[in-house]
């Protein structure tokens, strides 16, 4: 219960009671403080509202890069390898739009977004790509930074001229634009060369050209003593001969040493290839010939049945294994050698004997034509007896 107080004259606080009925009565509740100033701003009221938005957005912001990193980490669509080429001079969102569209990714956005994210942009590299099944995307742009094409070769077999090479280059579709500079015969390195696709014609030449110059250079560095060739160049001239007159690599450094005693004797090569390339050049070899009594008579400055020493070029591309005999030959004290019917040759100190070499394979000769018209014959007559069964 509460009481009312009061004074009286004097100043003396005294009791004033209420009646009952009054004290039983509710007091009323006190007002609300009053409203600050402050709170009633509207630029505070804005504040608050933004700050709210923002929150809110950053929450989505975040939820929505966590899905999103799921996504791009996660496998992809491709339920089978793809091949694709991207082109030279697309940007990120061309490239993510040509993804999308040829089922590699699902979602060209997302990808965008890893592009941004890991600082991508520019680094696309253009070519021939082969994307596993289920790559995801991050796989996927990884492969496009790092420029993990799929790579093409070409082979150039020992010992082809240089005009056999440029052919094959350019009927090569993989390959593009027309090849400008043709390096001189002998200046081009016979190996399996790999490239992309889109890369030129050109640049693989030169490639070829660079690989022969930097093994040479090494080769020669590394020659015996006393070898009585006096340049590079010389080296592979004689090389190029070598590579055409066998093709079994444990006879090549002992014709070389052949070729090395004619040369220290003065004695002509006299070997057949520089005949034939003397005569038809780069084409020289793109069939299998026989050289007939004309043409070994024939003026040819390449003939070393006619010339003494080395031909002015080589007469082909020689291989390494052909320059290195060249450079290291066999120590021999032999002069001749001939074919002897089984892929090899018959060597010979003397004359005597080179031709009784040559004798032996002349005959090995004469049973190949026989056996061969024996051949035909049969395969004649086998063909009239069907035709007359069948009539």
């Amino acid at each position: 219960m509460s009481d009312d107080w009061g004074s009286d004259h004097r100043g003396n606080p005294r009791l004033n009671p209420r009646s009952p009925s009054e004290a039983i009565q509710p007091e009323p509740a006190p007002p609300p403080p009053p409203r600050s100033r402050r709170a009633r701003n509207k630029l505070v009221v804005a504040l608050s509202g933004v700050f709210t938005f923002l929150l809110l957005a950053a929450f989505a912001g975040g939820a929505a890069l966590y899905v999103g990193h799921i996504q791009y980490e996660s496998q992809g669509p491709l339920d089978e390898p793809r091949l694709l080429n991207v082109p030279r001079g697309e940007g990120a969102l061309r490239v993510a739009r040509m993804l999308e569209r040829e089922g590699v990714i699902d979602n060209a956005w997302i990808f965008l977004g890893g592009v941004a994210l890991s600082g991508a942009r520019g680094r696309i590299q253009a070519g021939e790509y082969q994307f596993p099944e289920r790559a995801s995307m991050s796989e996927v742009l990884s492969m496009l930074t790092e420029g993990r094409q799929i790579e093409h070769a070409v082979t150039i077999p020992e010992g082809w001229t240089t005009a056999q090479i440029v052919d094959r280059l350019e009927r090569n579709d993989t390959l593009v634009g027309e090849i400008s500079t043709v390096p001189p015969e002998g200046a081009l390195l016979p190996d399996t060369y790999r490239f992309m696709r889109g890369d030129t014609r050109q640049q693989l030449l030169d490639r070829m050209q660079r690989a022969q110059e930097r093994l040479l250079q090494d080769i020669w560095d590394r020659r015996v003593d006393d070898l009585p060739i006096d340049t590079p160049a010389e080296l592979v001239i004689l090389a190029s001969i070598v590579e055409k007159e066998t093709g079994r690599a444990d006879e090549r450094p002992r014709i070389a040493g052949v070729f090395m005693n004619r040369l220290r004797q003065g004695m002509r090569l006299q070997s057949d290839p520089t005949i034939l390339y003397g005569l038809y050049g780069g084409a020289a070899f793109l069939e299998p010939r026989t050289i007939t009594r004309s043409e070994l008579d024939a003026p040819n400055d390449h003939s070393t049945y006619q010339i003494d020493g080395l031909p002015p070029t080589p007469i082909g591309n020689p291989g390494r294994a052909a320059m290195e005999a060249v450079a290291n030959p066999s120590r021999t004290d032999e002069l001749y050698f001939v074919a002897d019917g089984t892929g090899g040759h018959a060597f010979a100190r003397t004359l005597d004997e080179h031709n009784r070499n040559v004798a032996r394979w002349r005959e090995i000769e004469r049973e190949r034509r026989e056996q061969a018209r024996r051949d035909e014959v049969g395969q004649e007559g086998a063909a009239g007896e069907a035709e007359a069964e069948g009539g």
